[in-house]
């Protein structure tokens, strides 16, 4: 089988946030981890690999899907691998987007995402995807399922439900025979239930967080309203050390720290995620503190809390995401906050 490899600009070796927006060359034989991944393959030849940066994947998506689908017809491919993401969120989602590519040409496609990386969601359908790390240092475990998997597909092997191979449940529904009806079934596991007896259900439902929204200010001109930010802006030098990916802490900051005026913040990105290259020229840009000192100044809200709180969101869990949240609430309402403002990247 001839496979295509999918790998952004870092593992492509053309550089890291710098070459984000380095657009599609699509290269003849293995680059990076495909190199590994050839070696573990069997029956199978990576022929061509596809390089991008993140930044330019997600914004040229239409355009891409052209010239990926061009290369997949050029060098007559049978299957395609992207990645492994991990939990890259653009990585990821240009990963699956891929995956969409070659689902449509009535391709495999096959990757290994971590398991709140956006991409998962949005594009689990379109292709195998297995479970990978959250970060690099998982890389071999992910191309060892990957490429066992694929082994499987060029042997000709039936493939199996995502529990017996080990891929997330993609949503879709087939055809399989089965000793008891639909109707039986049902009240088989019915009864199970009721009796405190162990049974599986056949469609799985999501399981959603009930959240109760706040009530809204009442009157804006005399609220407390504070700006926090997931964006990673911090003080020149990032005093305190703040990560740039799975960030252990969250930071409270004052105008003093930024150096005293809000109309030139002294500050730097230290998150990992996005092109810092704008938020460090103006960090208003990450963390709009002119703007909210101006609508303290017109009236717009009564007053603009004097700390702002910061934390990564790169490569964040929800379980910590959770807690980061609930910290931050404790803090603000103590010290009387009415309302948030939120700026996210």
């Amino acid at each position: 089988m001839k496979v295509l490899h999918y790998i952004n600009q870092f593992f492509g070796q053309l550089g890291g946030e710098d070459s984000a927006y380095a657009p599609l060359e699509v290269r003849s034989g293995t680059v990076g981890p495909g190199k590994v991944l050839q070696s573990m393959l069997k029956d199978c030849e990576i022929v061509a690999t596809a390089v991008c940066g993140d930044n330019y994947f997600v914004e040229n998506t239409e355009q891409l899907e052209k010239e990926i689908a061009d290369a997949l017809d050029e060098y007559e491919i049978d299957l395609v691998i992207a990645g492994p993401g991990f939990n890259a969120g653009r990585y990821g989602m240009a990963c699956g987007g891929v995956c969409k590519i070659a689902f449509e040409k009535g391709l495999p496609a096959v990757s290994a995402l971590y398991e709140e990386n956006p991409g998962l969601d949005l594009y689990r359908k379109y292709g195998y995807i297995f479970p990978a790390d959250k970060q690099a240092r998982g890389m071999k475990p992910a191309l060892e399922k990957i490429a066992a998997f694929v082994n499987k597909i060029a042997e000709g092997g039936e493939i199996g439900l995502p529990e017996e191979e080990g891929y997330y449940v993609r949503g879709i529904r087939r055809p399989a025979w089965r000793e008891k009806t639909g109707a039986q079934r049902a009240v088989d596991m019915a009864v199970a239930k009721a009796l405190g007896q162990p049974f599986k259900t056949e469609v799985e439902m999501p399981v959603f967080d009930h959240i109760v929204p706040s009530e809204p200010v009442a009157d804006l001109s005399k609220a407390t309203v504070a700006l926090i930010t997931s964006g990673g802006i911090v003080p020149k030098g990032n005093p305190d050390h703040l990560e740039a990916l799975s960030a252990s802490k969250w930071v409270a900051y004052t105008k003093d720290s930024f150096g005293g005026d809000f109309s030139n913040i002294q500050a730097e990105v230290a998150h990992g995620g996005y092109d810092p290259a704008y938020g460090n020229e103006n960090g208003n840009r990450v963390l709009p503190a002119d703007a909210m000192e101006e609508l303290e100044r017109r009236g717009v809200i009564g007053k603009f809390y004097d700390k702002m709180l910061v934390t990564v969101g790169n490569c964040m869990d929800i379980k910590k995401a959770t807690k980061y949240g609930k910290e931050m609430a404790e803090q603000l309402k103590n010290d009387g906050v009415d309302a948030v403002l939120l700026t996210s990247t």
